[in-house]
């Protein structure tokens, strides 16, 4: 309890002086950093060959984004499947296998880190600081990029100025290049490079040596020596937790002492899985000038987030099946239950994803915590894809409260119509379709399936492995048998379609409400800043991502939960 709520209190405190300080970045206005960072971003913009003071319309904001992934993406494939031809192998990793490469390559470019393989044996550290660690600095920038992109669409564009042909105007949503590149040379290097100093304080290896070689003290293990793997250790770890990355070193992730040695690494690691998801509920009313907007978002957020994280506790600590020793398989001891259980329940709150224990060991009843924080994937969310996602379900909300109340319904004075509301459909099918789809197809071929679980338990771990694809968290129901090629393509495909219709369709759905006259608030506009509204949100979200996969659960966390009980 103690860890429970020191992580809040901290989270908080550091949060809302930092949600601040990005919305002032975010702004592009003059700051006092500026000669410094000013210094490292100018010849960035000269390579990129990209004016930063030049607005873009939502296409051209989206167009940018996708050439950026696209052109990232190829580099860092072809780099996994060269890295033994390549310098700094000092373990001889072997080339990755081209369905191998192709997962890991698109799971680290949508923010994932969903790993089938294991990092200290399958990757070369060139291939581990470029391909893993550069996409880890970058990708959670280009989430961040897009969810302001469409904040300034929300409010008619960036100074309500527009951009386009004189025949096809369209509002200004800032410049893409600007967007990814400022909040990650001003906030997340400078804290990566904090946090890397204090886990390699801690223990956490950093070192571009070998690993030592050791001679197992078990002469049963028939093994005459044992190489320790390390490498630059700390700084991917500190970029994976503040990222919302979740991808680390080491297969088991932070569960592994070299990579969470001890209870103080354990708390700055927890606390880094959602400092800047709460520090973006608090820059979205600096950013737009809407105070009350925030407490709307931070209550409603940090509503979900107790509740979540006090059940998963809860059901590892406290409830009924908690006392079976069969559920401490999976767990560090020197981390315990409750530890474990919070980690568990903010890597799913947000889209982060790294453990300090193996999810597959987890309580059913906490499996089902997991689960649901990924279907929603708005309770903080990943690093502006989460507040992205928020924004999906606040249209949703206002578009239904407003029929419900007899209202045209509208948001910050623009009307929402057929077009939003297509649009909107669209996201909500897409990942019952997916994720139903799939996982009834995988269970229907056993050969395809590769579960290592009978029963309820099994079905769980198929669901879980794409629900967590689709909600580009990235942890998984361990033992799968992920690495091959129907695992490796089709959790590639939900990875895409999880994360770029979720973050480019909202930008479409702000430009298109910019485009419209914003009537100002009269007697019958709808109130969003209320405790109702906020309650009434909350309901949607339940309605709309739990209940609708209820089938599911039931099958699976629920009736495994049964099971265990009636032993």
């Amino acid at each position: 309890m103690t860890e429970f709520l020191l992580v809040f209190a901290l989270a908080i405190a550091l949060g809302w002086p930092l949600g601040r300080y990005l919305a002032a970045v975010m702004r592009g206005a003059p700051m006092r950093g500026d000669a410094l960072f000013g210094r490292i971003e100018r010849p960035l913009y000269r390579v990129l060959g990209v004016d930063p003071a030049q607005g873009m319309g939502w296409k051209a904001y989206a167009k940018a984004f996708l050439l950026s992934n696209l052109v990232l993406g190829l580099l860092v494939w072809i780099i996994f499947m060269t890295q033994a031809w390549l310098p700094l192998n000092p373990n001889d990793a072997p080339n990755m296998r081209w369905d191998l490469a192709l997962h890991t390559m698109v799971s680290f470019l949508t923010n994932t880190n969903q790993q089938h393989y294991s990092g200290q044996a399958q990757l070369s550290y060139l291939a581990q600081m470029t391909g893993i660690v550069g996409l880890q600095v970058v990708t959670p920038m280009m989430g961040l990029a897009l969810v302001v992109a469409t904040l300034r669409g929300l409010f008619g564009g960036r100074g309500k100025d527009t951009v386009g042909t004189a025949a096809e105007t369209e509002p200004d949503v800032g410049n893409y290049w600007a967007d990814v590149l400022r909040p990650a040379v001003r906030v997340m290097l400078p804290l990566c490079l904090l946090w890397s100093l204090l886990l390699t304080w801690q223990g956490v290896p950093s070192t571009l040596q070998g690993g030592p070689v050791a001679t197992p003290v078990d002469a049963s293990a028939q093994m005459a020596e044992q190489k320790i793997p390390l490498g630059p250790v700390a700084p991917m770890v500190a970029v994976k937790q503040l990222g919302t990355n979740g991808g680390g070193w080491y297969g088991p992730n932070s569960a592994v002492p070299l990579e969470n040695p001890t209870p103080f690494s354990n708390l700055l690691e927890t606390l880094a899985i959602i400092l800047i998801p709460v520090s973006i509920a608090f820059m979205v009313g600096s950013f737009t000038g809407r105070r009350r907007f925030t407490a709307l978002v931070f209550g409603t957020m940090l509503t979900m987030s107790l509740v979540s994280a006090g059940a998963a506790v809860w059901s590892e600590s406290l409830s009924g099946t908690s006392t079976d020793i069969a559920l401490m398989e999976g767990k560090e001891v020197r981390f315990g239950a409750a530890p474990s259980a919070l980690w568990a329940a903010f890597t799913t709150q947000t889209s982060n994803g790294s453990v300090n224990s193996m999810h597959d060991s987890l309580a059913p009843l906490t499996g089902l915590v997991t689960l649901g924080n990924m279907l929603v994937n708005a309770i903080w969310g990943g690093i502006g894809c989460g507040l992205q996602q928020f924004l999906v379900y606040l249209l949703l909300s206002v578009f239904l409260a407003g029929l419900m109340t007899g209202r045209t319904p509208e948001l910050f004075g623009r009307k929402i119509e057929a077009h939003e509301v297509k649009l909107l459909a669209a996201l909500v099918l897409l990942q019952p379709l997916v994720l139903l789809g799939l996982t009834a197809l995988t269970l229907a071929v056993p050969s395809l399936t590769g579960n290592s679980n009978p029963s309820f338990h099994g079905i769980s771990q198929v669901f879980y492995e794409y629900t967590s694809a689709f909600a580009n968290n990235g942890s998984g129901f361990e033992g799968l048998g992920d690495a091959t090629y129907w695992w490796n393509l089709t959790a590639s495909l939900v990875l895409a379609l999880g994360r770029y219709p979720a973050l480019i369709l909202p930008l479409a759905i702000a430009a298109s409400l910019a485009r419209k006259r914003a009537a100002p608030d009269g007697p019958g506009t709808l109130q969003i800043e209320t405790p109702t509204f906020a309650l009434t949100l909350i309901a949607v979200v339940v309605i709309l991502t739990l209940l609708q996969f209820m089938p599911v659960l039931v099958l699976g966390p629920i009736a495994d939960h049964l099971a265990l009980s009636a032993l």
